[in-house]
C-alpha cells in the first residue's frame, strides 16, 4: 500500500474570490489552494500560514479548521489526507519570490473554478470552497488528541470526508 500524502492548505476568501496558485504537479499546470507538507515542529494551522506566505505572498491569519479530506487517486490509488483550513486575508507582497512549481497567484470566483474544474489539482479544491461557502466548520479541537499529525495518519483518515 502507498503512503498516505499529508498536506495542508488555506481556503482564503477575499472579496468574493478566492485564493489560489498555478503551479506544476507531475508536469502539468494545476490550480490548487496554497498548501503543503507540515515541517516538524509545526501545527497543521502554523504550517498553512506558512504555505500561504511561501506560495503566494499572502500573510493570513488562520481562524477555523473547515474540514479533513481524503481524496483517493483513481488511476494510482494514492491516498492524499488534506486538513484545510479557513484564514482570513491580511495582505499581499506581490514582490515576493513563490515556492519552486508555483508560477502564479490567482483570485478566482466559485464560477470561475468551476469553469477551470478540469484544471484542479484534485476535486478536494472545489469542495472545500464549496463547503467553505455552506459555513460548515469543524470544532476546534478535532485533531488535538491526534498530534502529532503525521504519526496519527490514520486516525485522522477516520475523520476525513471522502472525495
Amino acid at each position: 500500500m502507498l503512503p498516505t500524502d499529508l498536506t495542508v492548505s488555506a481556503v482564503v476568501e477575499n472579496d468574493g474570490k478566492f485564493l489560489l496558485v498555478e503551479e506544476r504537479s507531475s508536469g502539468v499546470v494545476v490550480v490548487n489552494q496554497p498548501g503543503g507538507h507540515i515541517e516538524a515542529g509545526e501545527s497543521p494551522e502554523q504550517a498553512a500560514a506558512r504555505e500561504v506566505l511561501e506560495e503566494a505572498g499572502c500573510v493570513v491569519n488562520v481562524t477555523d479548521l473547515l474540514g479533513v479530506y481524503l481524496w483517493i487517486h483513481p488511476q494510482t490509488r494514492q491516498n492524499h489526507l488534506r486538513i484545510a483550513y479557513v484564514a482570513d486575508f491580511v495582505s499581499q507582497d506581490r514582490k515576493r519570490a513563490l515556492d519552486d512549481g508555483v508560477f502564479a497567484v490567482h483570485w478566482y470566483t466559485l464560477s470561475d473554478l468551476m469553469h477551470r474544474r478540469r484544471d484542479l489539482r484534485t476535486p478536494v479544491v472545489l469542495r472545500s470552497v464549496e463547503d467553505y461557502l455552506a459555513g460548515k466548520r469543524q470544532p476546534a479541537g478535532l485533531l488535538d488528541n491526534m498530534m502529532p499529525i503525521q504519526q496519527n495518519v490514520h486516525q485522522v483518515i477516520a475523520s476525513a470526508h471522502l472525495v
